[in-house]
């Protein structure tokens, strides 16, 4: 293959055009949004008005706080809250169970549920139950299998925070820009998972008076000076097109997922969003099989990029109630803004193929 085929966007999706000029940008407009002379209050105003671009295209009408990234908007969200408590859905990202130590851990249903993969309501019940104010943790859209904790025909975890008094909080990096966010109290974006820049992210929040200021910038809720061309490049991005602009359609994709399934096992419980999914094939090692696919001119992973280089068995796939055999053979492939239908073709064709010569060898 002389062309090499990137189906890893679960962890980075590539830059739109759109995205990288507006760094560029930004990047001649070197003075700081925080200053008070002209150049400085240009900085600003261009800051400003991205904020308001970013509002719009993702239909919010909250209160939007630039963050370095997810994990930073995740951190604030989860130790900034006023709460006295703190629950966690079991597959949350790593970076939320770094940042909320000692939280609640809220079991998903496993796969032989009716509601596969979507947060245990008797537990969370009982949780919310208990004394103290909570923000609970529930993301859109699981990183490592395309499962969806939030269908938007169900949403009785969202229902029983808001009863009880609690606030809800949604990560939405594998989501925004790709669907309509979730009726969150707080809301997690990534720019690079959408098109946008590394190093820059945003915490939606309904109402700041749910945050204890910390001091600095951003009305006083993060520390440290705006980037703004990562801001600049982050608005773009999201106006430059959503998942209804992609080559492939959402029919294509979930083709692709039919076809494996003959041979293989599509892991991923309950509701199922398009561009993600976690895959086992029989009889072959994950690792074996991104050394295959990677020689053969395809990026895929195991698990999310923050732990998909160790050998630890994948905490979400446990929580979801796959078994271990299951797990160490299953990979990652997500799609993305630039992923067309002839590539999917051809990983399609490379796993098939993959999967009759490990079956043969077994």
């Amino acid at each position: 293959m002389t062309k090499r085929i990137y189906l890893d966007h679960a962890a980075t999706t590539p830059m739109r055009p759109e995205a990288i000029a507006a760094v560029a940008d930004g990047m001649a407009r070197w003075a700081n949004p925080s200053s008070p002379h002209a150049e400085g209050r240009a900085a600003r105003a261009a800051l400003e008005e991205a904020r308001a671009r970013i509002k719009a295209a993702l239909g919010w009408t909250g209160e939007l706080v630039f963050t370095s990234g997810a994990s930073e908007a995740l951190w604030i969200a989860l130790n900034r809250a006023k709460v006295e408590r703190r629950i966690v859905s079991a597959v949350e990202h790593d970076a939320v169970l770094r940042a909320a130590p000692g939280a609640d851990i809220l079991p998903v249903l496993d796969r032989d549920a009716d509601a596969a993969g979507e947060p245990d309501c008797d537990f969370l019940a009982d949780y919310l139950a208990r004394p103290g104010k909570a923000v609970v943790a529930i993301q859109a859209i699981n990183s490592e299998t395309g499962t969806c904790l939030i269908p938007y025909a169900r949403p009785p975890a969202i229902d029983l925070v808001r009863a009880a008094g609690g606030i809800f909080l949604s990560d939405c990096s594998q989501l925004a820009g790709k669907g309509p966010l979730p009726n969150a109290d707080m809301i997690v974006v990534s720019a690079h998972k959408l098109g946008g820049p590394p190093g820059i992210g945003a915490l939606l929040v309904r109402d700041l008076a749910l945050l204890e200021p910390i001091g600095g910038h951003e009305f006083g809720y993060r520390m440290g000076t705006e980037n703004l061309p990562g801001i600049l490049g982050f608005a773009a991005a999201l106006e430059a097109g959503s998942v209804d602009d992609w080559p492939t359609d959402a029919e294509q994709r979930f083709d692709f997922k039919n076809a494996i399934w003959r041979v293989g096992e599509i892991v991923s419980p309950g509701v199922q969003s398009s561009h993600i999914y976690a895959i086992a094939m029989p009889h072959l090692s994950a690792a074996a099989q991104l050394i295959r696919f990677d020689a053969m001119g395809f990026a895929v992973s195991a698990g999310s990029a923050c732990s998909s280089g160790t050998l630890k068995r994948s905490r979400a796939l446990e929580a979801f109630g796959v078994d271990e055999d299951t797990a160490s053979r299953t990979i990652r492939v997500s799609f993305g803004w630039n992923t067309t239908p002839e590539e999917i073709d051809a990983f399609r064709e490379a796993w098939l193929e993959v999967a009759h010569d490990a079956a043969n060898r077994a």
